[in-house]
């Protein structure tokens, strides 16, 4: 067996590592990107020509011509859990499977969000880069997140992990999501409306779907406490980037925190990381080694399963998986 692996090797020290390569290796001929940027798409055909498999990174686009053009191609596994990028329907209908990654960043993101929280509610990163330009900070009255309340968007993965971590420091916690049922007595699950009126917090988990394209628009900002605070790690398609903008310039809310955006990569669109009400990180939240280790060795495994004719635990389209 063949294995594209389509990281470039920036990309394999930092989100694949060398003990999942290893395990790659030792069960195929593993075949590497080493050019600097990620494969467009006729180089992605060139590359994977010889391919049983495609282990592909998540800024690697593969739509209906590339599966048209790798009549060899299996199987491509995705390291990662967003299959956006990827044409599922093209490739169920040449018989290729698609799979993706176990979320081995929930404990990483969730870590991420509580720090979000604190710096917004004690100006942390404010009164540090004053100090870092030898001024010194105003001094501003902070809010405590105990007796405050933390409203939920989207009760994943995450959001399960991050809610008892919140309830157990006294805040209030409101989850929305009219997908799932919260069976938790210590959340209280309401309509996004009211949760949007009650949250001095506003934290954005929700599955990055057509449904949830824009979900966070001028009218649910206008919806929020002008004190409140919003804070995304889930996608920035979430986002109605312009609205943001004007809730954050008018103080319709009272700043936000944002580890995703519509920038390349998914990272903070830079208009809205620069305002100065806003704390921004480039795309962070699962950049963790264990995190990262976690899905690239899930891959692995995905690759064993394929080699023992089995369907593997992530795959998106095994029932039509024809290509084995």
């Amino acid at each position: 067996m063949k294995i594209l692996l389509t990281h470039t090797p920036d990309m394999r020290a930092n989100y694949y590592g060398e003990r999942a390569l290893e395990g790659l290796r030792s069960l195929a001929q593993v075949l590497l990107h080493e050019g600097p940027s990620p494969l467009a798409v006729q180089d992605l055909v060139a590359a994977g020509r010889d391919a049983d498999v495609i282990i592909a990174d998540r800024l690697t686009s593969m739509p209906a011509e590339v599966f048209g053009k790798l009549p060899k191609l299996r199987a491509c596994l995705r390291c990662a859990v967003d299959i956006r990028n990827i044409d599922v329907g093209a490739a169920t209908g040449v018989g290729v499977l698609i799979t993706r990654a176990k979320p081995g960043f929930v404990e990483s993101v969730t870590e991420l969000t509580l720090g979000f929280l604190v710096d917004l509610a004690r100006g942390v990163s404010r009164a540090a880069n004053d100090y870092h330009r030898d001024r010194v900070p105003q001094v501003r009255m902070g809010r405590q997140l105990s007796g405050s309340t933390i409203g939920i968007i989207g009760y994943g993965n995450i959001a399960m992990q991050l809610a008892p971590i919140v309830a157990a420091l006294g805040m209030s916690v409101l989850i929305a999501d009219p997908h799932v049922r919260v069976d938790d007595a210590r959340f209280q699950q309401v309509p996004l409306d009211l949760l949007l009126a009650e949250a001095d917090h506003v934290v954005c988990l929700a599955i990055a779907t057509e449904a949830t394209e824009n979900l966070m628009n001028a009218a649910a900002f206008r919806r929020m406490k002008r004190d409140a605070v919003f804070i995304n790690v889930s996608r920035g398609n979430l986002v109605d980037e312009a609205a943001l903008i004007a809730a954050l310039n008018d103080g319709t809310i009272g700043g936000a925190a944002i580890d995703v955006g519509r920038a390349v990569d998914q990272m903070p669109t830079p208009a809205i990381a620069a305002l100065p009400n806003v704390i921004a990180t480039p795309h962070i939240g699962g950049l963790t080694p264990p995190a990262i280790e976690a899905q690239a060795l899930d891959t692995v495994e995905q690759v064993r399963e394929l080699i023992d004719g089995k369907v593997p635990h992530g795959a998106v389209n095994g029932e039509y998986w024809s290509r084995r």
